[in-house]
């Protein structure tokens, strides 16, 4: 399980570096990501929550630019959300359209209370269907013969767990190349992304990227 987040192709983007990207591509969040990937998920982040209407914006780029991001005291998203890779048969249970990063933990109300949750809707319903101490991950309930993973209520824990140390690790990259790249506006960054999945805010920078 990896936390991931929706980016978009940079298409000129020119305010910090970034990697170039297809539309629509998931990067996993975790500790081991290249400044340039730390951009590119700001910058998607960013992007999807920029609102031209909200005054006042702004004057320099990097601020006219982050504004959605750093005014949004409600309503912070991602999107995004959890990707299982079922490692022994290569299935992959991505995030749906309804899910976002900021939902995570929702996820906990099928290992604590064993509820359903669906996350999304036509052309693909994807949806976590708990069975007494198992809990069927369906890549697409609309298909009868949609694949599956089955993992336990005790190995999904430890998942969603790990997935919490990756965000964790991620904010701590964060702090850092926010500190570099956009240093007047770094602590609102960090402030919102730690909200955003809904962890501490790191205590101290992160590691160099200069």
């Amino acid at each position: 399980m990896r936390p991931v987040v929706e980016i978009v192709p940079p298409d000129g983007f020119g305010l910090w570096p970034v990697v170039e990207t297809e539309r629509f591509a998931l990067l996993p969040l975790h500790g081991g990501l290249t400044p340039a990937e730390v951009g590119t998920v700001m910058m998607g982040i960013a992007e999807y929550l920029r609102d031209d209407d909200l005054p006042p914006r702004p004057d320099d780029p990097v601020g006219h630019f982050l504004h959605g991001l750093l005014t949004a005291d409600e309503g912070l998203c991602a999107s995004g959300g959890l990707q299982v890779t079922d490692t022994s048969t290569g299935v992959v249970f991505r995030p749906g359209c309804c899910e976002g990063l900021e939902d995570r933990r929702q996820w906990h109300r099928v290992t604590e209370a064993g509820e359903p949750l669906w996350y999304g809707h036509e052309p693909v319903t994807p949806a976590a269907l708990p069975h007494g101490d198992t809990v069927r991950l369906v890549v697409d309930t609309l298909r009868s013969d949609s694949e599956v993973i089955e993992v336990s209520v005790d190995e999904l824990r430890r998942l969603l767990a790990g997935a919490e140390r990756d965000l964790a690790a991620f904010l701590v990259l964060a702090a850092g190349w926010a500190s570099v790249h956009v240093p007047a506006h770094a602590a609102g960054v960090v402030d919102a992304l730690a909200r955003l999945v809904d962890l501490p805010a790191p205590e101290r920078p992160g590691p160099d990227f200069g």
